[in-house]
């Protein structure tokens, strides 16, 4: 079984909704397949970086990362940002390790790019297994609330070990992640 992970292509798209339709069965599936359809069309979502894993020349695994900013009193902060939204791998292949390899390969790039955090709504037992930790607690909010009952769901990683710059603030996502409905955890 041989592993690959790059930038997913356009021609690709279609399979790589296939995935996260697939990753997260019924109703959710067919809004972050939409999501992410919106996300790689929006130009509000740029510089945008999106990866695909596949096995045996087959798409496993799909990660997208998006800017974002960090806005406090309505000002941008001077922060690079992104948010990893979704993450997403077929049944099959889950609980494989595959989902830390496409979060791993997208931090790595990040970090080259010089992008100072990433954040992550997601399964607090997860994502801190990969370096992130609760930003509410660092005075970074979600663009909507979230249930205190879920606020470790809410992530942050620094990604660059001489960013010291702590301004909290508010996410502001892309326009298509911009909807109170993707802020359920």
């Amino acid at each position: 079984m041989t592993t690959l992970l790059r930038p997913h292509t356009k021609a690709e798209t279609p399979d790589t909704l296939n995935v996260s339709r697939a990753a997260f069965p019924g109703d959710p599936g067919e809004d972050i397949a939409q999501l992410v359809n919106e996300l790689l069309h929006d130009p509000t979502a740029q510089p945008r970086l999106s990866l695909v894993a596949l096995i045996d020349n087959t798409i496993a695994g799909h990660a997208l990362f998006t800017a974002v900013t960090i806005q406090h009193d309505n000002t941008p902060r001077p922060i690079t940002a992104s948010i990893l939204a979704p993450l997403a791998v077929l049944p099959d292949h889950q609980n494989q390790g595959l989902g830390g390899q496409l979060v791993q390969h997208g931090l790595n790039h990040l970090r080259e790019q010089g992008t100072d955090l990433l954040f992550v709504l997601g399964h607090p037992d997860y994502y801190p297994r990969h370096g992130f930790t609760p930003a509410g607690t660092l005075g970074y909010n979600a663009p909507y609330p979230i249930a205190p009952e879920n606020a470790d769901a809410w992530m942050v990683q620094t990604l660059r070990p001489d960013f010291t710059r702590h301004a909290p603030g508010t996410v502001r996502c892309a326009d298509a992640l911009m909807h109170e409905r993707h802020w359920v955890e």
